[in-house]
């Protein structure tokens, strides 16, 4: 069984896609930029990004039933990755218990000129 997820707690989908797909019970949550829903607005800085992006995964998440503890791998991909370290510091503050399997690497650029942009994959 299919079914898209939506939710007005994340920012819209900027292109043809969903902002996530649940198939069989795994959900798959495409990639989310530092996008503000309310505002539009992308902050300043790779912290206040991270931030951001993964506020916009955890609330898509919710709107499928799920929390972070339900997700098994991300991917993170970085416009500089010598901002690892400080990406990584926010990143362990939404996953406190077991940590999912990850991804993170370093892009030429990213949409709407973001320093990050994080997707996930979760199951119930």
């Amino acid at each position: 069984m299919k079914r898209t997820i939506s939710t007005s707690q994340a920012p819209v989908a900027i292109g043809p896609y969903s902002q996530a797909v649940e198939l069989n019970g795994t959900l798959f949550v495409s990639g989310q930029l530092p996008v503000n829903p309310a505002s539009g607005e992308i902050p300043e800085g790779i912290e206040a990004q991270t931030r951001q992006s993964l506020e916009n995964v955890m609330a898509i998440l919710k709107e499928a039933g799920l929390g972070p503890d339900n997700v098994a791998k991300t991917c993170v991909l970085l416009q500089n990755i010598g901002d690892f370290g400080a990406m990584n510091a926010v990143y362990a503050e939404f996953f406190p218990g077991d940590k999912p399997a990850r991804m993170c690497y370093e892009v030429a650029a990213l949409p709407k000129g973001a320093l990050v942009e994080i997707d996930a994959i979760a199951g119930k």
